[in-house]
């Protein structure tokens, strides 16, 4: 009897360690989802804010919102030039990021089904270029775009975003994963070349990793800073990050700027946002890479 009384008590006590960290769990998610949403919203509010109410810090506060004046005095604003560092930015994030990607699949497949001299060595150097920052890459490839001439252009920021040596790690990681070598094998007895193969066979069965590293190398072009402030002079040049910096550095002297960077930078998010939701389906499906093989 005291046995049996015994085992629903031993059991409660079990299950209050699991519930206690499952509330731990939760708890700790909410507040990471809090930290993270938090200058979301403040950006969302803060874009329909006047000057005067950015200032006086009263950008949380329900007010008379601006959002359709600040619109239009940022279209408007250097005749039009926000639209036009939008545009590059699409143009190096959207094309270098799709470069980049094939770039790094090719890569990626190579080193998965070939066997060649100095492979893995090949490779540990491209695991070596994932340890150095960029940052510290910056002057070196200012000093080389100089001697080429094509400092202050568009090549200068554009041709440096097609190299990601972890793309090509993830991309290797992701053919391990996804490409059996028997459904190669049996391509090539079917007649098909190796440039067939990878473009009919390779690439679809590992288009998961390629929207993952798409997806990875489009928001760090995105939001690339210091290369293009060490590359261009031409604000016409300027990536969209750079420009909202540009205006900023003015706002003490010209405050209506800052509800112009506040607005540029709520719009600024948009495309990140429109690519995850839309190709967050092949992205899940990445995300388990290598898991089961």
């Amino acid at each position: 009897m005291s046995t049996a009384t015994a085992r629903p008590g031993a059991r409660r006590a079990a299950d209050r360690p699991r519930s206690l960290s499952r509330a731990a769990v939760n708890g700790a998610l909410v507040l990471a989802t809090a930290y993270t949403l938090l200058p979301l919203g403040w950006l969302l509010t803060a874009a329909a804010k006047n000057t005067g109410d950015l200032l006086g810090g009263r950008a949380l506060t329900p007010a008379t919102w601006h959002l359709g004046a600040n619109l239009h005095a940022l279209f408007t604003a250097g005749d039009g030039i926000y639209l036009r560092w939008y545009a590059n930015s699409l143009l190096y994030a959207g094309i270098g990021a799709v470069l980049c990607a094939l770039v790094c699949v090719c890569a990626g497949y190579a080193f998965h089904v070939y066997a060649f001299p100095g492979k893995e060595k090949l490779f540990g150097l491209v695991l070596l270029g994932v340890l150095v920052p960029t940052t510290a890459l910056a002057l070196p490839m200012y000093l080389l775009a100089s001697k080429l001439g094509v400092v202050n252009t568009f090549w200068a920021v554009f041709v440096p975003s097609l190299v990601n040596p972890f793309g090509v790690y993830l991309a290797r990681v992701f053919c391990a994963g996804y490409v059996p070598g028997e459904v190669l094998e049996a391509a090539r007895m079917d007649g098909a070349g190796e440039l067939r193969t990878f473009w009919s066979v390779g690439l679809p069965m590992v288009m998961p990793g390629f929207v993952t590293v798409f997806l990875f190398q489009f928001t760090a072009i995105w939001n690339n800073f210091f290369l293009p402030l060490v590359m261009l002079s031409d604000n016409r040049l300027f990536p969209l990050s750079l420009g909202l910096y540009s205006w900023n550095t003015q706002t003490h002297a010209f405050p209506e700027y800052y509800p112009l960077v506040v607005t540029g930078s709520l719009l600024g998010i948009v495309p990140l946002v429109v690519a995850f939701v839309a190709l967050q389906r092949h992205w899940k499906a990445g995300l388990t890479a290598g898991s089961v093989k």
